[in-house]
């Protein structure tokens, strides 16, 4: 049986640091049937040049400049659109993939039935050195297969580089949405709406996490980010069927709430407040609380301080 076609869209911007260890983990992967495409999202630093090297080197790259700086969601849109894979990942080239990553995928899918959208995985985290930092299960111990939806819509526990996606998936959605700061929690929502998961529990990818990784500049980003969970959060109140997926979405947009609350984005805390008494009639002793601090900008960064210290040792 000949091997499907997998894509992988190598997303660069200003990852000269990084990545020739990115590129070298692509080309050193065992699976052999590979469609790769790096698509640059007009870096400002030596990475077009490192990218020339390897397209010379390796010319089973192609390469695709955005032209100008459009952002993920616009960039991986530009490189699916041009490939032919049956399978696609999305691999930023800060990260790095493990060489069987492909292979045990593949396999994955292979094992599972048509209604299998999405393969992911455990991962370990690096730092800037590419030292090691933890392991993604240490902290997101439950990771369901089958119907996720009401897990995508309630919680993070996905780490989003590991995944293989169907490119079925990606049809039927045309794509990320590109009116959105990031991709993941809206394409989780969406694709799991009508397609299941399967989840490998090995690790496949190193997650790089540094200062300039846009999951660092999450509430920090002068709204931006959090204007893109609430669209988010609106597509998911139109999706939701069960009371189940109901509970998830207030336990959503509750943790939301406070989070933007908490990090003085007063805008967004009364629009995630709006969403969250659609939902739930009486919303709680809390978040009335957090409702008139909030009409006040009130800012309480001591409490985010503690609060981030309780429960994430920061």
């Amino acid at each position: 049986m000949p091997q499907p076609l997998v894509t992988i869209i190598c997303l660069c911007y200003n990852h000269e640091r990084f990545l020739k260890e990115a590129l070298d983990s692509v080309v050193a992967q065992t699976y052999l049937n590979l469609e790769l495409i790096v698509v640059d999202d007009m870096s400002t630093d030596n990475s077009p040049a490192i990218i020339q090297e390897y397209i010379q080197k390796y010319p089973q790259f192609r390469f695709i400049s955005t032209g100008k700086n459009v952002g993920n969601c616009k960039a991986f849109n530009m490189g699916w659109r041009a490939s032919k894979g049956e399978f696609v990942i999305d691999f930023a080239t800060d990260d790095v993939l493990l060489p069987d990553r492909v292979e045990k995928q593949v396999e994955a899918f292979m094992k599972s039935d048509q209604s299998c959208g999405v393969v992911y995985s455990d991962a370990a985290y690096i730092n800037d050195n590419s030292e090691h930092l933890h392991y993604h299960s240490q902290k997101f111990k439950a990771a369901p297969d089958g119907n996720v939806f009401s897990e995508v819509v309630g919680r993070y526990f996905i780490c989003p580089p590991t995944m293989m996606m169907r490119r079925k998936v990606l049809e039927e959605l045309n794509g990320y949405d590109e009116t959105l700061a990031y991709e993941d929690f809206d394409f989780w929502v969406r694709s799991a709406r009508n397609w299941n998961y399967k989840y490998l529990p090995e690790v496949t990818t190193k997650r790089r996490l540094h200062q300039h990784s846009l999951s660092q500049k999450f509430y920090s980003s002068e709204g931006r980010m959090l204007q893109s969970t609430i669209r988010v959060c609106e597509k998911a109140a139109m999706l939701v069927k069960k009371p189940s997926e109901k509970s998830a979405l207030i336990k959503r947009l509750q943790y939301e709430t406070r989070h933007a609350y908490l990090t003085n984005h007063f805008t967004e805390t009364a629009q995630f407040l709006k969403l969250l008494r659609e939902q739930i009639a009486r919303p709680g002793i809390v978040y009335n609380l957090i409702s008139i601090l909030n009409n006040k900008q009130i800012k309480l960064n001591a409490v985010r301080d503690l609060y981030l210290r309780l429960r994430y040792g920061k």
